[in-house]
């Protein structure tokens, strides 16, 4: 895994809760509840949350504090989510964002 965020710029310093189980693009991984689930992305190796609609170009963890839409992501069905400060759970379903999307733009 890669190295984790332990302290955030907005939420402050992260606790570690139980290892939860999620879902990333149909795979599963495994983060902290609690934790930004752009964390736990980014501790899985994962840096590409979304696709620009109008030119395509990926997009991830930039501001972390909620203020710009790099991170946002599909999560549970719901479009648009900041992942840089929505909280982990179990189970949850996250997805690459391609524009407004969860479909890739060939598939549009």
């Amino acid at each position: 895994m890669a190295e984790r965020i332990v302290e955030h710029p907005i939420l402050g310093v992260q606790e570690k809760g139980r290892k939860v189980s999620f879902f990333f693009d149909g795979k599963e991984y495994e983060g902290f509840e609690g934790e930004p689930i752009a964390a736990a992305l980014k501790a899985n190796d994962v840096m590409i949350h979304r696709y620009t609609k109008k030119e395509h170009k990926p997009r991830g963890i930039f501001c972390a504090i909620g203020r710009c839409t790099d991170c946002v992501m599909i999560v549970n069905g719901v479009p648009n989510v900041r992942t840089c400060i929505t909280a982990l759970e179990e189970g949850m379903v996250v997805k690459t964002q391609y524009g407004v999307s969860e479909k890739p733009f060939e598939e549009q």
